[in-house]
């Protein structure tokens, strides 16, 4: 009897053994990469291929990471970086996460600042960051079209298959970057103040030197930044967000001597990296009719303003996906809304890229459907590229609706001549918010209309009062 149990056990063991060989094999084949990856295709025929900066400080590694994996796809290249101020381990730990994954590991597009510089609030180092990205994102490769800077908490409202959809169907030289020269306060306490940014050039201070004098506003240029921030509607100053390969080579290479020549005004311009590109591309003739009002990220101010915007939450959640943006930000560090948005959005599961029509592996609990892939070239967009796709024609057909040449025929009372730009010269008005702005006006009778926000913000027919802060 002994030695029949003993032959028994070891049938079952054989069996069970056998079993777990299976499945471990199983899982193993249907989890692996590809040897090779797939031909990645660029130009008109193709889907538009975008490079990402991502920004972050000491501690945002895991944030870093998560936002790479809602934002990757195999068509673009990316570009992370973490702050000074975190430790080689932290920056050497992304790295190794990132080459955990098998799809990153195969295409081999995402890259690490290994010795990033030293970076000052409000200091024009951070500007420098920026331009230093671009700098490598145009040597590491030539085949994206569009620039996209993001931070640590930033997240997308849009698969890159949205993304890459709807702006196949744009001209591909436009930059959406929100921009006005309506300075408001910020001409005073922004624009004309003197600082140094001791980061260029010492290596413990943090903290930005202020001047005692103010020097007047540029009359040789004209200064843009983004929006001014009103009370009634959470509008406010912003960095750079999405421009053109051609914007970016500009800046950088510099063959006219317009982008050297702001450089260094901004570099002595308290957070210049809101002002800079906003002037530069508004400046250069060739650039600045290329240009949409519009980052294409949603954000939330509280009231009575802060330095940053409101975080994000899951009561924010309808109205943020309503918005038909393509980004929105900040967040708090894995708040449950960033869960809403990978379940219901991207579809991402924990710890993996948003899948995307180039991810042909099955989807179960335990296998990533994009450890395996197909064409890469192709793309299926989802339900929220319809809103995405209706903001940036609203966009477009709002910058048509500002190049005409004449936007009115009857003046009002209080208004002088019509320029060809469509601006009318003549009465200030104030607006409900308390600032105070030049107004267009579209005619007697007919309804006037900013000329800084979309055609969603408009002015009360009849009315004088013509600002974006008005519903």
């Amino acid at each position: 009897m002994g030695a029949e149990k003993r032959w028994l056990f070891t049938l079952f063991s054989s069996a069970f053994l056998s079993l777990l060989f299976l499945l471990v094999y199983s899982i193993s084949a249907f989890s692996s990469s590809k040897q090779f990856p797939s031909i990645i295709h660029h130009g008109i025929h193709y889907p538009p291929a975008f490079a990402y900066y991502i920004s972050g400080g000491r501690g945002d590694k895991d944030r870093i990471l998560r936002l790479l994996l809602a934002v990757y796809h195999p068509r673009n290249r990316y570009l992370l970086h973490l702050g000074s101020e975190a430790s080689d381990e932290e920056r050497m730990k992304l790295v190794g996460a990132v080459n955990a994954v098998p799809a990153i590991r195969s295409f081999g597009n995402v890259d690490v600042v290994g010795k990033p510089g030293r970076l000052t609030y409000m200091g024009s180092s951070n500007l420098a960051a920026i331009l230093r990205a671009a700098a490598i994102l145009l040597r590491m490769d030539a085949g994206w079209t569009w620039f996209v800077s993001l931070s640590a908490m930033d997240y997308p409202l849009v698969t890159q298959d949205d993304l890459s959809h709807v702006f196949s169907s744009v001209s591909r030289d436009l930059n959406f970057i929100d921009h006005t020269s309506d300075l408001g306060w910020k001409e005073s306490q922004r624009i004309q103040p003197i600082v140094v940014d001791p980061g260029i050039y010492l290596a413990r201070r943090s903290q930005i030197f202020h001047a005692t004098e103010k020097r007047p506003t540029p009359d040789g240029f004209k200064v843009f930044t983004g929006k001014v921030y009103c009370p009634q509607r959470a509008v406010y100053a912003t960095k750079i967000k999405v421009v053109h390969v051609s914007f970016l080579e500009f800046c950088v290479l510099g063959w006219d001597n317009l982008p050297r020549t702001l450089l260094m005004y901004f570099n002595n311009v308290v957070l210049s990296e809101e002002s800079y590109f906003h002037s530069v591309i508004c400046n250069a003739p060739e650039f600045k009719n290329t240009t949409l009002n519009s980052d294409l990220r949603y954000m939330v101010w509280d009231n009575p303003p802060k330095m940053e915007p409101h975080f994000l939450n899951t009561s924010d959640y309808d109205l943020m996906v309503q918005s038909g943006v393509a980004f929105a930000r900040q967040f708090q560090k894995d708040d449950p809304v960033l869960d809403k948005v990978d379940k219901k959005i991207l579809k991402r599961g924990r710890d993996r890229a948003a899948p995307g029509a180039w991810c042909t592996g099955r989807r179960t609990w335990w296998i990533d459907p994009c450890s395996q892939w197909g064409d890469v070239n192709v793309v299926k967009p989802g339900p929220q590229a319809k809103k995405f796709k209706e903001t940036i024609k609203n966009l477009d057909e709002w910058n048509s609706q500002m190049n005409q040449s004449i936007y009115w025929a009857t003046p009002l009372a209080g208004y002088d001549s019509v320029h060809g730009s469509g601006r009318v010269e003549g009465k200030q008005v104030n607006s409900p918010g308390g600032s105070s702005e030049w107004c267009p006006v579209m005619g007697a009778g007919k309804q006037c209309e900013s000329i800084r926000g979309p055609p969603s913000l408009r002015c009360p027919q009849h009315a004088l009062v013509c600002s974006f802060c008005s519903q």
